[in-house]
């Protein structure tokens, strides 16, 4: 594809590859399997969206029988070939649709694609432009509904998509959480013009104004004033101008008695205004400043205005003209902060220049349903959000100011909140927030930067017999180290940042290259090793008296939950100590009674010995005591002993009777997200009248939903196996965290 982008079909596809700083099949993914199209083509901007299918490999296991001899292998693990869904966003300025239809149609050869859905002003003015370079037929849809549905899509699918600029604070950018019930809000699109829309439900919506003076006003107005023809190059004038230079401000029409006013002399008293008097020269810089105040109070109070009308708390912001400028955040929110009194909250998008098209691919794909899936974004082929200091990451904004990217893939379930939880609107699954706290970020981002030779050193080992493991290895490690280097200059590039979502960009990147599980192997041995201590830990469990179990039980979850190859700690005593065993991790350790549960939900690692030699005996216990149990456990990377490779010690009885029920968790995470979860989970955790959630593993417990409150008992219990975490919390390396939490009355 990279051979075919560079040779290109004429002079069109020569331009493209010189305007763009990535090669073209780094923009276009996987336009080979492109299935359905929509574009949204406003007066200055264009945004492609395309949906593909996606192959990818996932480790699985595809055998398990057990029979307690040495030499046979207790399962076996397949790579397996699985096709997923995924949506592209593609976003280039209006300059270059030639060059780009020209690319795609080079590139697209599945010919099953017949009609391309188009929203904007651009579906007419360039519908007879794309019927021919795409030889597609052109499908217009209304613009509101696609920026509705669009926006829906994004406030339900990408956790931390919507966010407040504060100005002074650092991060200036703060992220919500995803809200259960997004409706009802004002949403304010800022493209050439400004649309004005009351979003009432998923299909219930009103446009309510408008403004002509928009992002085209400020395109406009701003190449007159500076001979500046690129929209991000005037953004970049106006980051380093005065608009003091230009505006006339209250100070300078009142002098030293604006406070008598009750007024700031810095307030604007007129935009321009000393433009008249003034007999000097004014720079581009300042001159693009002012511009972008005046347009932004504007807009702000508009908004305001019609939100108070409507009796509206929120207001969204989309439309490209915002991009994650910072001065035009920071103007927006203070107009609306002033002018309502602090009552109006002014919330930014991350992707608000996709809500159209993503708006109009959902239109295109209503007969296949697409929102009875769950999406995620994904980490490896999405640009961040541009940092505020163009000179921190020059590279990304430059990249950014032609071509901007979002990749979504699409999850085969949906995902919704556990049912247990006390508040999910307040519920935030993160126990820190990295983007907020400079010294665990900085200790963070080294943490996972010094594991990555052993990552790339497991990703080549999980695949004996691939002839170029290691080459794609070197690619996976190439990719991550450079999402981590975007990460210390944009902490916030993706939303909140956590140790969860560092797992997870790892993730992606590493299924980018096919990496679905590098510590499989690691895994299988531990297994097996684990499997054939099991019969011997019951045993020693069985003989010992109630109260005595009891302790042992809780003991062996923590034990087993010292095993774990992703933690340094532990990889360092296992590399230097093949014979650590499950007792001398008993004795690495720092040191309810009544009736039983009706139903435990446990959520614990997929594999290994904390599951095999702690979670077992766990489950076995509670299901002798007539409690039903739920196992929980996150999909690949990795595999799961359940269903079919259940270790017959569980108890085929339980299982038959459905006293004990395996499920996952919807999430491919060792992390825990209570708030996006598989929906059959959630629906069985209600019948079943759960009583009784256990949280175990750090991952689960630490870095999330350590503060996470339920309404009913839970235990979340780990060992920290991190010593500048277990500093952090005021503990020591192998300290235990075990906190059993009852809801209050």
């Amino acid at each position: 594809m990279a051979e075919r982008g560079a040779s290109g079909s004429g002079s069109s596809g020569d331009s493209l590859d010189k305007s763009i700083t990535l090669p073209p099949d780094e923009i276009f993914r996987n336009l080979e399997n492109a299935k359905r199209f929509a574009i949204d083509i406003g007066g200055s901007l264009t945004k492609l969206a395309y949906y593909s299918t996606v192959q990818h490999k996932v480790a699985r296991v595809r055998s398990f029988d057990y029979s307690g001899k040495d030499h046979e292998p207790p399962y076996e693990i397949s790579v397996q070939e699985e096709v997923t869904a995924r949506l592209h966003f593609v976003k280039f300025e209006n300059t270059y649709i030639e060059a780009c239809l020209d690319f795609i149609k080079d590139h697209l050869v599945n010919t099953e694609t017949k009609v391309i859905q188009a929203t904007g002003g651009g579906a007419y003015k360039f519908k007879d432009l794309i019927e021919e370079k795409l030889r597609l037929r052109v499908d217009k849809e209304d613009v509101m509904t696609c920026l509705i549905k669009g926006c829906n899509f994004v406030l339900k699918n990408i956790p931390h998509e919507a966010f407040v600029y504060q100005k002074d604070s650092d991060p200036e950018f703060k992220f919500q959480t995803n809200h259960p019930n997004i409706f009802p809000y004002l949403l304010v699109n800022i493209g050439s013009g400004v649309s004005i829309v009351k979003v009432e439900t998923e299909d219930r919506f009103e446009w309510i104004g408008g403004s002509s003076i928009g992002g085209g006003t400020f395109w406009g107005l701003g190449a007159l004033l500076t001979k500046t023809k690129k929209f991000d190059e005037l953004l970049h004038l106006a980051s380093k101008g005065q608009h003091a230079n230009v505006d006339m401000l209250v100070q300078d029409v009142y002098g030293g008695a604006h406070q008598t006013l009750g007024l700031s002399g810095n307030l604007i008293a007129s935009s321009f205004g000393k433009s008249a008097t003034a007999d000097r020269e004014f720079s581009k810089e300042d001159m693009a400043k002012s511009l972008l105040h005046m347009i932004s109070n504007d807009i702000g109070q508009l908004a305001c205005l019609y939100a108070k009308l409507h009796c509206l708390d929120r207001v969204y912001f989309g439309g490209f003209f915002i991009r994650g400028h910072p001065v035009t955040m920071r103007t927006i929110t203070y107009s609306i902060n002033f002018f309502s009194k602090g009552e109006v909250q002014a919330l930014f998008l991350r992707h608000e220049g996709y809500l159209g098209a993503i708006g109009a691919f959902l239109k295109g794909a209503e007969q296949d349903n697409p929102n009875q899936y769950s999406w995620g974004e994904n980490y490896a082929g999405s640009s961040g959000l541009m940092s505020s200091s163009p000179e921190l990451c020059p590279t990304q904004r430059a990249r950014s100011g032609t071509f901007d990217l979002l990749e979504m893939d699409r999850l085969e379930r949906p995902l919704v909140n556990l049912p247990l939880l006390l508040d999910p609107s307040s519920y935030v699954p993160d126990t820190v927030d990295l983007t907020d706290d400079a010294l665990a970020r900085k200790y963070w981002l080294t943490c996972f930067e010094e594991a990555l030779d052993g990552v790339v050193k497991r990703a080549v080992a999980s695949q004996p017999g691939s002839v170029d493991a290691a080459e794609r290895a070197e690619k996976f490690r190439q990719k991550y180290w450079s999402k981590l280097q975007t990460l210390r200059h944009q902490p916030f590039a993706y939303g909140t940042l956590t140790v969860r979502s560092l797992l997870d960009t790892r993730e992606h990147c590493l299924n980018e290259f096919n990496f679905p599980d590098p510590y499989s192997k690691v895994k299988q041995k531990e297994n097996g090793v684990a499997l054939k201590c099991f019969p011997r830990v019951i045993r020693c469990l069985d003989a010992l008296g109630w109260e005595e179990r009891q302790l042992a039980l809780v003991k062996g979850l923590l034990a087993g939950n010292v095993f774990d190859w992703g933690a340094k700690a532990v990889s360092d005593v296992l590399e230097s100590d093949p014979q650590f065993g499950f007792e001398e991790a008993k004795m690495k350790l720092q040191g309810r009674d009544g009736p039983p549960h009706k139903c435990a939900l446990i959520f614990a690692d997929n594999s290994g010995i904390d599951v095999i030699l702690g979670v077992f005996p766990f489950v076995r216990e509670l299901l002798s005591r007539g409690t039903e149990v739920i196992q929980a456990w996150w999909e690949s990377p990795g595999y799961q002993l359940t269903g079919t490779n259940r270790p017959p010690m569980l108890g085929s009885s339980a299982l038959r009777e459905e006293r004990l029920l395996l499920m996952q968790t919807g999430s491919s995470s060792p992390c825990l997200d209570l708030s996006r979860l598989d929906k059959g989970l959630a629906v069985l955790v209600r019948e079943r009248g759960a009583d009784l959630v256990v949280i175990e593993g750090m991952g689960r417990a630490v870095h999330t939903n350590y503060y996470a409150a339920l309404r009913c008992e839970s235990l979340k219990l780990a060992v920290i196996k991190n010593s500048w975490l277990a500093e952090r919390l005021g503990g020591r390396l192998f300290s235990v965290i075990f906190k059993y939490e009852v809801p209050a009355e």
